[in-house]
């Protein structure tokens, strides 16, 4: 019994705490989760503070990032004024033409008469080498021309035989058809110009005839009488074959016709009669001959026919002679080539200035020895008549130059002068380089005053001028022919600046001519109208700070 009761009683102590215990256990958890949500309070707060830290780096970023594209841009307003096309650039002045002499021959220098500063002429001798040598090949050169020129004359002329006199062709020794041999007799010919008579007068004295008297003249074998004239009266006597004393009186007459050697004539002058029968003096008479062997045709000459020194009698024909003539042909044009190439080579030991200019350069004197191209320059000369340049004009302004436009030109050399040129000539042979072409223009200038050749200028190419032209400035213009303006809101009050690159827009234009600062704005803008420019300084430097 005791033992029970010690078991109730041991167990009541053992069965009351239990519910303390549990008590505690279940306080413990609701601890627990209280702290829980403290942790996620101070998570949210955190998130909270860190996201308003982040919208107001974002909101200042933002701010910072809009102040600094708004100073990226400059303000400018369409305005209306006179617009000038000009086109602008740099180059050298040179001479309107220059030369410098040189020589490719070797040898000493025989004179050399002209000075530094001497204006010279177009071909005025400057320099004269000693050419002996050259001489000698040259006039060895002529004579093998002669020599040619000789051998096809009578190759031509053995194809077609020539009257080598004028005259009457008394004999013909030939027929068309006929075939001869080199050397056959062809035709004789005789000078029908004039006759020359020798008269003897027997029981007359000189002083019975005189220069110019008139004589009756009868040839053996011609009807009739002939008149002529007298040409010379003998001063002293003659004895005849019967041994009397006659005077000799030489009496001319024209050919009545196939008049020959042979023939004799007798005459009267006055009342005298001449003694005998005289012999005729033909003046010239010759046979024509075959050079070459061949066919005669085209023979149209009869006896009688009068020819004249150098006509054609007939012609040979053979292939033999067309070979002789062809070839002597060649040998004839091959002595000129070599004797026209002999005479330049003469003509260049004198060195002539191939223009008009001054010498601004003489580097060899009379008496100095010439050594080809390794002796350099002998003289520089320079057309001095006007000055010109050529400046390089981009691709995109050569459409606004032309010839005959008026340029401005100044010279660092010559501060506060202007000088006026003008356009020469627009080249369109272009230099391209990394995409981009320029054009030469050239530009003379004839009132050049102090400006030398080599001075270094400025050049400005006055083009169309418009006036009362509605203009912005060239910067301002973006690709595709479009401006950035400002929207609503855009700029700041005094509009002055851009204080929100978020209200910017973009207008599309129509653009006219243009300077070098400002262009024609036609269509697309009104005057007043606002436009930006990109801040080209500001936005280096934003590069250059990192911002």
């Amino acid at each position: 019994m005791e033992t029970e009761w010690m078991n109730e009683t041991s167990a009541e102590p053992q069965s009351a705490p239990a519910p303390e215990k549990q008590e505690k256990k279940k306080f413990s958890l609701k601890g627990l989760g209280g702290k829980k949500k403290k942790r996620w309070l101070k998570i949210l707060i955190v998130l909270v503070v860190v996201a308003a830290v982040v919208v107001g780096c974002v909101s200042n970023m933002t701010k910072n990032v809009n102040n600094q594209l708004s100073s990226s841009y400059l303000v400018a307003t369409a305005a209306r004024q006179d617009l000038t096309v000009s086109v602008s650039g740099t180059a050298t002045l040179q001479p309107a033409d220059s030369y410098n002499v040189t020589t490719l021959l070797s040898g000493d220098i025989v004179s050399a008469p002209f000075e530094e500063g001497d204006l010279v002429a177009k071909d005025t001798l400057l320099y004269t080498m000693d050419s002996s040598d050259a001489q000698d090949s040259m006039d060895r050169a002529q004579i093998s021309v002669q020599q040619a020129q000789l051998a096809y004359q009578q190759a031509q002329e053995a194809l077609h035989p020539t009257a080598t006199i004028s005259g009457t062709v008394s004999e013909i020794y030939v027929h068309n058809g006929e075939s001869v041999n080199a050397g056959a007799q062809l035709a004789k010919i005789v000078a029908n110009t004039e006759l020359s008579i020798d008269f003897l007068f027997p029981f007359a004295a000189p002083s019975d005839f005189y220069v110019g008297q008139s004589a009756t003249v009868f040839v053996d074998g011609y009807a009739g009488s002939q008149m002529g004239t007298v040409t010379y009266v003998s001063n002293s006597s003659t004895i005849t074959s019967n041994g009397k004393q006659a005077v000799s009186v030489r009496v001319r007459l024209n050919n009545p016709g196939a008049v020959s050697d042979a023939v004799t004539a007798s005459a009267v002058i006055g009342n005298y009669s001449s003694y005998g029968q005289s012999p005729v003096s033909m003046p010239a008479s010759t046979i024509v001959y075959a050079a070459g062997s061949g066919t005669v045709n085209d023979f149209t000459k009869l006896a009688g026919s009068t020819v004249t020194k150098g006509e054609v009698l007939c012609t040979v024909e053979s292939e033999t002679i067309r070979d002789q003539i062809e070839n002597a042909r060649l040998s004839l044009q091959s002595a000129q080539l070599s004797a026209s190439t002999a005479a330049d080579s003469v003509d260049d030991y004198n060195i002539k200035s191939p223009i008009s200019g001054t010498v601004i350069e003489k580097n060899f004197k009379a008496g100095d020895k010439v050594d080809g191209a390794s002796s350099g320059t002998l003289a520089v000369i320079y057309d001095l008549s006007y000055l010109k340049l050529e400046m390089a004009v981009a691709e995109l302004d050569i459409g606004k130059v032309e010839v005959g436009q008026r340029v401005e030109i100044t010279a660092d050399a010559l501060e506060g002068q202007t000088f006026e040129g003008v356009v020469d000539k627009v080249s369109i042979n272009g230099t391209t380089t990394n995409g981009f072409t320029n054009y030469p223009v050239t530009i003379i200038i004839e009132d050049y005053g102090d400006l030398k050749p080599g001075m270094n200028v400025s050049a400005e190419i006055i083009g169309e001028e418009i006036p009362n032209a509605l203009c912005i400035p060239v910067d301002a213009v973006d690709r595709g022919n479009t401006v950035t303006v400002p929207g609503p809101g855009a700029l700041n009050e005094d509009g002055t600046a851009v204080v929100d690159i978020t209200k910017l827009e973009t207008k599309e234009v129509t653009l006219g001519r243009s300077d070098d600062e400002y262009i024609e704005v036609t269509g697309g803008l009104e005057a007043g109208d606002v436009v930006l420019i990109r801040n080209q300084a500001s936005t280096l430097m934003d590069m250059m700070m990192g911002g």
